[in-house]
C-alpha cells in the first residue's frame, strides 16, 4: 500500500525541532543584547558607528540595506540612554537625524521584550503633528525594520475607512498616528487595549503639545499607563515644566547637541532676508521664480487660501517651471499625491502653509522663500530647515515688511539665527499687477479666491500674538488689496466688530455729542439754518429714548427709523453674500407678514409701505422688488422663484466672424426689393426646391438599390456555404436513414414540407435566383401555376405512403419506370 501523501517537504517533526533550535538561538540572542545594553555606558562612553552599539541582527541589516552606517551627534548620544530604558528630550537641528535617534530604540526594546504578535498587544506608540510627517516615519520605520523583525506596524492618520483601521488596531504593535486620529479609536475602538504600552514618542514635541493639540495630548494621556518609556524629540524642544508633568516623564534625560552651537540653523544654510511693502511681495514672489527656473522651490505662505489663489494665478501666467500647492484642506491622496511628486522632482515651485514645515524630507531643496512673515522664531527655523539638510547647502528668503522688520529681527537674534539683508535689483523686478487686475476681471472665480486670500490673510495677521512684529493698523491693506487684483479691500467683519466694541466702551456723552454734531450738521445743510452753540435742556427721559444698544439692535433700529425704502443694487452673482448676511440677521422679532388697514397706501407689490421696507434690483427684472419682511427676503435665495421678475430672453446665433444675431432677423428691405417681385421670388423658391428634391429623391433611390443589391449578394453567399458544408451521410440511396425522434417515413414528409414551405418562401421573395428549381417527383403543374402534392406516388396508389414498405414498393416502382 502507498505511503500517505501529506505534501509537506519535510516531516513534521524535523520542523519542529528547527523551529525548536530557533527559538532557542534566539532566546540566547535576547539575553545576550541584555547583557551588552546592561554593561553600555550611555553618558561616557563615545560612540561613532551602529556597529558600536549593541543592536540586533535584523536592525543591523535593515540599517546596512539603507547604507546606515555614521551615527549623527543626536543619534550617538540618544540612542544609548533610550536603549537602557531612560526617558529622553531630544533636541537637535534640523536634518540631523532625529527620526532614527528614536525609531532604533523602538525597534530594539520591543524585540528585547519579545512584543511580537497579536497576543502581545501595542508596544509602542509614535505621534506625529502632520499626516505628511507621519507617513514620512511610517517608511523610514518599514525600510529599517523590514529586513528581519516580525514586528505589525501601522499607519493611523485617517482618510480611510474607520472599520478598515478598527480592524487592523488589534493586531499592531507599533502604530505611527496623528493625535486626532488615535483619540478618535481609543475613545470609539472597544478591541483597541494599549494596557500594554511600553514606548510613547511625540516627535516634533513642542508643537504637539503646543494649543493647538493640548486637548488631544491630554486625554491621549489618560488612557495610557504610567509606567511607559517616553521620548520626545524636535528641533526646538520644550522646557516647559507644566508640558513635562502632562506626560508623567520620570527622571528624563535632556539631550542637546547643538545648544552650545553659534547657530540654530544648520552651517549650510545661507539665510537672508529683504524689505518688501505687502502690496509687492507677489511682484518679488513673481521675479524670483522667473530668475530661478532651475531650481526646486519651497514658498510658504500664511493661510491655505492664499495658497490656493497664489498658485491659480501663476498657474495662469505660466511662469515656466512646474507649480504644486499643499494645505490641510485638501484631501489625503491629493496630499500624497503632491509630496510624492515634490520629492522625486528635479525642478519644481511648491507653495505651502506650515503644513509642511516641520520633519519633512523633501530631497534637494534649493530655496526656501517665506512670502508671509512666520509666527515666531521656532516657526523660521523649522521652515528654513526643509532645504540644507544632512549637512547639505541650501538657501533661505525672507520677505519682511517695513513694519515686521525690527520685531523679527529681534526674536531671531534671540534664538541664534544668523541672517543677512540683501536687496532686490529693481531692474529685474516685474509687476503682474495689471496682470492679476485683468485674471480678476474676466474670472469671477479667481475674483473670490482673491477675496478669500486677502481676508485669511488679514485674519492671520489679527489673531496674532505678538503685536510687535504684526500690527494691522500699519499694514496697507487697500494698496494689498490692489496687489490682488481686487477692485477693493473686502469688508472684514471682526474688524469692524472692534470698531463696534471700542465705540460701546467709549463715554456715552462723548458718543452722544458727536452724533449731535452729525444731525445738526445735516440738519444745517438742509434747511440753510446755523449752528448754534447753546445747548438744550435734556432730560432723562430725552436720553433714554435717544439711547441704542451697539451690539444687537442697532441694525433693526435703524431700519425702523429710516423714512424710505433702501434702493440696493445686487448683482446676480453675488447672492450668495447677499443670502448670508440676511442669515444673520439675529434680531428677536422680525416681521413675517403685513395686513393692510383700511386706507393704507399699498405698494407696487401689493403689500403696504413699510417704514424699514427696502427696493433691491435684480439684474434682468423690469421692476425693483419690495423686501419689507422676512419672507420677502426668501426671495432672493431661490433663483428660480426670481425668474418670474425677469424679462424674458431672447435666443441667439453667432455667424463665422463671431457676431450674435437673432434666430429669426427680418432682410433689409432694400436688399429684398432688388431680387424682385414677392411672387417672382416665391416661384424661384419652389423651383429650386422641388429640384433639390427630385435629385435627393434618386440619390436615396439608388442607395436602397444598392442596400438590395448588397442583400442580395450576400444570401447567395450564406446559401452557397450552406451547400458545401452539407454533411454527405444525410442521405443513402435516396431513402432518409432512421433517426432518433419518429419513423424514417416521418422524417423524409417533414423534410417534403419544410422544402415545400421554402419552395412557396421563395416564390413569394423578390429576390429570387434566376434560373428555375427543378421540381419534386411528388409534385404537379397547376393551372394557377402553384405546386401542390400528389395524392398518389406510383400506379395504382391514391394514398400517401404510411409505413416504410409502402415507401419501399414506391421507390421499386419508380425505379422500374427507369
Amino acid at each position: 500500500m502507498a505511503p500517505y501523501a501529506t505534501g509537506r517537504a519535510r516531516s513534521i517533526k524535523a520542523k519542529d525541532h528547527e523551529r525548536l533550535q530557533k527559538r532557542k538561538r534566539d532566546n540566547v540572542d535576547i539575553e545576550k543584547l541584555e547583557q551588552d545594553v546592561a554593561q553600555l555606558d550611555s553618558k561616557n562612553a563615545e560612540f561613532k558607528n551602529f556597529s558600536s552599539l549593541p543592536l540586533s541582527e535584523p536592525t543591523r541589516a535593515g540599517l546596512k540595506a539603507n547604507h546606515f552606517t555614521t551615527l549623527t551627534d543626536i543619534q550617538a548620544k540618544a540612542i544609548p540612554l533610550a536603549l537602557k530604558g531612560s526617558d529622553i528630550l531630544g533636541a537637535a537641528k534640523t536634518g540631523s537625524g532625529k527620526t532614527l535617534a528614536f525609531l532604533i530604540p523602538v525597534l530594539e526594546n520591543l524585540y528585547r521584550a519579545q512584543c511580537v504578535g497579536s497576543d502581545a498587544g501595542l508596544g509602542a506608540m509614535i505621534i506625529s503633528p502632520t499626516r505628511e510627517l507621519a507617513i514620512q516615519i511610517f517608511e523610514v520605520l518599514r525600510s529599517i525594520g523590514g529586513k528581519g523583525h516580525l514586528f505589525a506596524a501601522g499607519l493611523i492618520i485617517g482618510g480611510k475607512s474607520l472599520e478598515v483601521e478598527r480592524q487592523a488596531l488589534t493586531r499592531m504593535n507599533i502604530v505611527v498616528c496623528t493625535p486626532g486620529r488615535i483619540l478618535q479609536h481609543l475613545s470609539q475602538t472597544a478591541l483597541f487595549n494599549v494596557d500594554g504600552l511600553k514606548m510613547l514618542v511625540l516627535d516634533e514635541a513642542d508643537r504637539i503639545l503646543d494649543m493647538g493639540f493640548q486637548r488631544d495630548v491630554d486625554a491621549i494621556i489618560e488612557y495610557l499607563p504610567p509606567e511607559r518609556q517616553t521620548l520626545l524629540f524636535s528641533a526646538t524642544q520644550t522646557k516647559r515644566v507644566s508640558d513635562l508633568a502632562r506626560l508623567s516623564l520620570q527622571d528624563p534625560e535632556y539631550v542637546s547637541v547643538h545648544e552650545a552651537a553659534a547657530t540654530a540653523t544648520p552651517k549650510g544654510l545661507q539665510q537672508n532676508y529683504t524689505i518688501t511693502s505687502l502690496p509687492d511681495k507677489l511682484d518679488t514672489l513673481w521675479s524670483f521664480i522667473q530668475a530661478s527656473k532651475k531650481s526646486k522651490i519651497l514658498v510658504f505662505l500664511s493661510s491655505g487660501k492664499q495658497v490656493r489663489f497664489v498658485y491659480e494665478s501663476f498657474r495662469h501666467m505660466q511662469p515656466g517651471i512646474p507649480l504644486l500647492h499643499l494645505h490641510g484642506r485638501q484631501k489625503q491622496t491629493a496630499r500624497l499625491n503632491i509630496t510624492s511628486k515634490f520629492s522625486t522632482a528635479k525642478t519644481s515651485c511648491l507653495f505651502a502653509t506650515d503644513v509642511v514645515a516641520r520633519g519633512l524630507d523633501f530631497p534637494a531643496v534649493d530655496w526656501v522663500v517665506q512670502v508671509d512673515c512666520p509666527e515666531d522664531a521656532d516657526t523660521y527655523i523649522h521652515r528654513v530647515g526643509r532645504t540644507a539638510r544632512y549637512e547639505r547647502d541650501g538657501r533661505a528668503v525672507l520677505l519682511l515688511d517695513p513694519s515686521e522688520e525690527e520685531g523679527m529681527l529681534k526674536r531671531l537674534e534671540q534664538k541664534k539665527v544668523p541672517i543677512e539683508r540683501i536687496n532686490v535689483r529693481a531692474k529685474k523686478q516685474q509687476s503682474i499687477k495689471n496682470q492679476l487686475q485683468n485674471m480678476c476681471f474676466k474670472d469671477p472665480q479667481l475674483k473670490y479666491l482673491g477675496q478669500k486670500a486677502f481676508i485669511s490673510y488679514v485674519r492671520s495677521i489679527y489673531l496674532q500674538k505678538d503685536k510687535e512684529i504684526f500690527n494691522l493698523e500699519k499694514l496697507p491693506l487697500e494698496e494689498f488689496a490692489s496687489s490682488l487684483g481686487l477692485p477693493g479691500a473686502p469688508r472684514i467683519k471682526f474688524i469692524k466688530g472692534e470698531d463696534v466694541k471700542a465705540r460701546k466702551n467709549a463715554p456715552r456723552q462723548n458718543f452722544s455729542s458727536s452724533d449731535d454734531e452729525d444731525d445738526s450738521d445735516a440738519t444745517s445743510a438742509t434747511n440753510g439754518k446755523s449752528k448754534t452753540t447753546k445747548q438744550e435742556v435734556r432730560t432723562k427721559y430725552d436720553r433714554m429714548f435717544e439711547r441704542q444698544n451697539q451690539d444687537v439692535l442697532a441694525p433693526h433700529y435703524a431700519r425702523v427709523r429710516d423714512e424710505g425704502p433702501i434702493v440696493q443694487e445686487v448683482d446676480e452673482d453675488n447672492l450668495d453674500s447677499l443670502n448670508g448676511s440676511l442669515d444673520d440677521d439675529d434680531d428677536l422679532m422680525t416681521v413675517k407678514r403685513r395686513i393692510p388697514v383700511e386706507g393704507e397706501p399699498e405698494g407696487e407689490s401689493g403689500e403696504p409701505e413699510a417704514s424699514g421696507k427696502r427696493l433691491v434690483t435684480i439684474s434682468g427684472a423690469k421692476n425693483p422688488i419690495l423686501i419689507d419682511s422676512k419672507h420677502r427676503e426668501k426671495l432672493l435665495k431661490s433663483k428660480k422663484k426670481l425668474l418670474k421678475f425677469k424679462e424674458k430672453g431672447t435666443k441667439l446665433i453667432f455667424d463665422d466672424e463671431g457676431e450674435a444675431h437673432p434666430i429669426y432677423e427680418l432682410e433689409d428691405e432694400e436688399a429684398f426689393r432688388k431680387k424682385g417681385a414677392a411672387e417672382e421670388q416665391r416661384r424661384r423658391f419652389l423651383e429650386s426646391e422641388t429640384e433639390r428634391v427630385r435629385m435627393v429623391d434618386v440619390e436615396d433611390k439608388e442607395f436602397a438599390k444598392a442596400k438590395r443589391r448588397e442583400k442580395k449578394e450576400k444570401k447567395r453567399e450564406r446559401e452557397r456555404r450552406e451547400a458545401d458544408t452539407k454533411a454527405p451521410d444525410d442521405v443513402h440511396g435516396g431513402v432518409a436513414v432512421d433517426g432518433d425522434d419518429g419513423t424514417a417515413l416521418d422524417n423524409f414528409l417533414q423534410d417534403a414540407q419544410v422544402s415545400d414551405d421554402s419552395e412557396g418562401h421563395e416564390s413569394s421573395d423578390s429576390d429570387r435566383p434566376p434560373y428555375p428549381k427543378p421540381k419534386k417527383w411528388f409534385q404537379v403543374d397547376a393551372k394557377d401555376g402553384s405546386n401542390k402534392r400528389r395524392k398518389g406516388f406510383g400506379p395504382g396508389m391514391h394514398e400517401e405512403p404510411e409505413t416504410l414498405e409502402d415507401l419501399e414498393a414506391l421507390a421499386e416502382g419508380l425505379l422500374g419506370k427507369k
